[in-house]
C-alpha cells in the first residue's frame, strides 16, 4: 500500500497497489528500483528537518547550485511526510518521487505559497497499478492530467525562481518510462531548472 495525494482534495488517500508483489515478479525481489527522491532547498541538509523525521536513513545523492539537495529514501519504506510541511519549514518549493519498480513515478510537489499538487510520471503503468482497486478510482481519480501537471511546474519552478517553459515538462510528464521510470523523475527535475542532467 502506498499513500497517495489525491488532488482535488489536497488529502493523502491510501492506493492500494494491485500489482504483483516484489517477491512474485519475473526475477523475484529486486527486479526494479521502489523507493523516495526528495527534493528541496536548504542551507542545511533536507534529512535533518522535522518535516522529514520519518525517513530516517535518508542519503544524499546530488546538490546542485542554488541549495538544492536530492535525497534518496532507497526502500520505500516508511514516511517521507508531505512535501507541504516540507516546503514551509524549508521557505522553498519542494517534490518527491515514489518509484514503483522502476516502472511508474508518484510525484507530489508543493510551494510555500502556491500549495500542493500530485501527479505520476509514466501513465500508462500507473494506470496498471491502479485496475481492480476496491474503490473503483482511476488514475484520473489521483493524479492531475499532464497538461494540467505542467501548468502546475511551471508556476513550481516560478516560485523556486526559475523560468521554465511549459511544452518540455509536458514531454516529460506525457512520457512512458525509456527504460526507466527513475530517467523520466530526473529528466523532469532538469526541465524545472533545479538539478541539472
Amino acid at each position: 500500500m502506498t499513500d497517495l495525494v489525491h488532488p482535488a482534495a489536497n488529502c493523502r488517500t491510501n492506493v492500494v497497489y494491485s500489482g504483483p508483489s516484489r517477491t512474485e515478479q519475473p526475477g523475484g525481489p529486486g527486479m526494479g528500483y521502489w523507493g523516495y527522491f526528495v527534493v528541496g532547498r536548504g542551507e542545511r541538509p533536507l534529512a535533518e528537518l522535522d518535516a522529514l523525521a520519518g525517513a530516517e536513513g535518508m542519503v544524499l545523492r546530488e546538490s546542485a547550485p542554488d541549495g538544492w539537495q536530492v535525497w534518496e529514501y532507497a526502500n520505500g519504506e516508511g514516511d517521507v511526510g508531505n512535501m507541504n510541511a516540507l516546503a514551509l519549514e524549508s521557505g522553498s518549493p519542494a517534490l518527491f518521487g515514489y518509484v514503483m519498480d522502476s516502472a511508474s513515478v508518484v510525484l507530489e510537489a508543493a510551494g510555500p505559497e502556491s500549495g500542493a499538487w500530485t501527479t505520476c510520471l509514466a501513465r500508462s503503468a500507473m494506470a496498471g497499478y491502479l485496475e481492480g482497486g476496491e474503490e473503483g478510482l482511476t488514475l484520473e481519480d489521483y493524479f492531475l492530467e499532464p497538461r494540467d501537471a505542467a501548468a502546475r511546474a511551471v508556476a513550481w519552478a516560478a516560485e523556486a525562481g526559475r523560468e521554465v517553459a511549459e511544452e518540455p515538462l509536458f514531454d516529460v510528464l506525457s512520457a512512458d518510462p525509456d527504460p526507466l521510470a527513475e530517467i523520466l523523475f530526473f529528466r523532469m527535475l532538469d526541465r524545472l531548472g533545479v538539478v541539472p542532467l
